[in-house]
């Protein structure tokens, strides 16, 4: 994976960079309505010239055609991209009503935010074990050059790229770490998000795409083993309370002793002491609240 501070786009592998290398560059654009008033003007010309000669009536036409042809309107979040015998001549991203070059071939590119959620996809995480993950990506195109004539279509390939990351960065992190000394898919979600932001964007930044966020939408064992982790949860659930049940009572336990001789309330050897203490510890860890023995004899028998 390349530095995530500075992304870039990945070298080719088996050829020799057959790309198309071309960049978004604004495209000459003038006022549609001075084009209203030339073809206004063309109309006036053409009644003149019926008047003497129908032969006249050609140029105006023809100059009015053209004009008419080359009129395009951008709306907002839309952009025209321009195209002039097969050469890329620019792009048209201001809203507006707007003349362009006459005989050129304009493409509507949406630059809004668009988001979809990937397929859920079965893979297996760092440990091995099969998982069920899926993302939401949020994306929009920068470069509608790139995302034109770069890529055969821009759509399918962030879709396609996004899976292709989605899958590379579910298998380097493990779904669980029960060691809590690194990442893991369940536990450290932000990181794995940025991770695949970063990766996403690396991927798609041939097509002049641009990566907003990127948020694991979908995180679950797959079917065939889920009843088994299920359980292993269970069990790591239960020995983290015992442990913490356990460190409560050695607490109290301390803290009972060390009243009861500051207080001096009453005076114990090592076998009453540990006999107190074993007493305590049953209480304090059972799982079902202990029953009361009243002693009527001496504290030895």
């Amino acid at each position: 994976m390349s530095d995530p501070g500075s992304p870039t786009a990945a070298e080719p592998v088996g050829h020799h960079g057959a790309r198309v290398h071309i960049s978004e560059r604004p495209a000459i654009a003038v006022n549609g309505w001075l084009a209203v008033l030339l073809v206004a003007g063309c109309v006036v010309a053409m009644v003149l010239a019926a008047q003497r000669d129908s032969w006249l009536l050609w140029p105006p036409l023809v100059v009015s055609v053209l004009v008419i042809t080359s009129l395009v309107i951008v709306t907002p979040g839309q952009t025209s991209v321009v195209q002039f015998f097969g050469r890329y001549v620019g792009t048209v991203r201001r809203p507006g009503f707007w003349w362009v070059l006459p005989l050129t071939v304009r493409r509507r590119v949406s630059v809004r935010v668009r988001n979809f959620e990937t397929n859920h996809l079965k893979v297996n995480d760092a440990d091995g074990n099969p998982v069920e993950i899926a993302a939401i990506v949020v994306w929009q195109v920068a470069d509608t050059a790139k995302s034109t004539y770069a890529v055969d279509n821009y759509w399918n390939f962030v879709s396609v790229q996004a899976e292709s990351a989605l899958r590379h960065v579910a298998t380097s992190h493990p779904y669980d770490d029960t060691s809590d000394a690194g990442t893991s898919l369940r536990g450290s979600t932000d990181v794995v998000a940025a991770a695949l932001a970063r990766e996403v964007a690396e991927r798609v930044l041939i097509a002049g795409v641009e990566i907003v966020e990127v948020r694991i939408s979908h995180l679950a064992y797959a079917p065939e083993i889920a009843q088994a982790m299920l359980r292993r949860q269970q069990a790591n659930a239960v020995v983290a309370a015992r442990s913490r049940i356990v460190e409560g009572a050695v607490g109290m336990v301390e803290m009972a002793l060390s009243r009861l001789a500051e207080g001096g309330v009453v005076a114990l050897d090592e076998e009453r002491t540990a006999s107190m203490v074993s007493n305590l510890m049953v209480v304090l860890c059972g799982d079902q609240p202990p029953s009361p023995v009243v002693n009527t004899g001496s504290l030895y028998t």
